[in-house]
């Protein structure tokens, strides 16, 4: 009996000196992990996108900020070597502050998909790398995140005059020839390019946001001080 009660008391100690994830793991059912795992995703949510909603949240982030769409990007490039590409920064900053002013709804939109998503193996995820919440998040739910995320993007560009200022720069450069005028005219599939910068943005957007998630979800389980509720130290701590 002393020599059974020894070696149980030597597997449970094995366990708790093993890493940090499994350890954690110790007498945590499915259902405690997956409330973990959405209290996680929504404290990285509310974080990353306060960060991203302040002002230069994205413009002056060279992780996230959002650049013109390819098929002007060439251009502005081409007119900044002889200075006269100053329309087409203006409106590459109307960009960063659309999505910087879309962030509050955006978090609305995160928080709701971290609640209802459901989670196939949530000690699985628990147990997996820095960001697989994350990154379970964003292969479950990213189709329909964008679908409610350009509508609201396209309000805040009309909102920063963003659309105003694009119409005549796709007007002017689309009815120029040679190559200027072949690089602006419309895409084989038919898009504007407003409807271009519209999509452009949102999906930038949405992955600046994640980007930001995966960072809070690795300091919620790298250090203590971001376990800031109880189901966070229980599952993580």
């Amino acid at each position: 009996m002393h020599r059974r009660t020894l070696i149980l008391g030597l597997g449970a100690a094995a366990l708790a000196l093993a890493s940090p994830a499994r350890a954690a793991q110790f007498g945590l059912s499915e259902r405690q992990a997956g409330a973990g795992i959405r209290a996680a995703l929504g404290q990285a949510a509310r974080l990353a996108t306060t960060r991203l909603g302040r002002r230069d949240g994205f413009n002056a982030d060279p992780q996230v900020h959002i650049p013109l769409p390819s098929r002007v990007r060439d251009v502005q490039s081409m007119l900044r070597r002889v200075g006269l590409s100053r329309q087409l920064d203006d409106l590459e900053l109307q960009l960063n502050r659309s999505a910087e002013a879309a962030m509050p709804a955006v978090q609305t939109i995160f928080i709701d998909a971290v609640q209802s998503i459901t989670l196939d193996d949530a000690l699985g995820i628990v147990r997996g790398g820095d960001r697989s919440a994350t990154d379970y998040l964003e292969q479950r739910t990213s189709d329909p995140l964008f679908g409610l995320i350009r509508p609201r993007m396209a309000d805040t560009l009309e909102a920063s005059g963003a659309y105003r200022t694009l119409q005549p720069i796709e007007e002017r450069l689309g009815n120029q020839g040679g190559f200027l005028g072949r690089l602006m005219r419309g895409r084989s599939d038919g898009q504007s390019l407003r409807d271009q910068v519209t999509d452009d943005v949102s999906r930038r957007a949405m992955a600046g946001v994640f980007h930001y998630v995966g960072e809070e979800e690795r300091a919620i389980r790298r250090d203590p001080v971001n376990r800031t509720s109880s189901i966070l130290r229980r599952v993580f701590g």
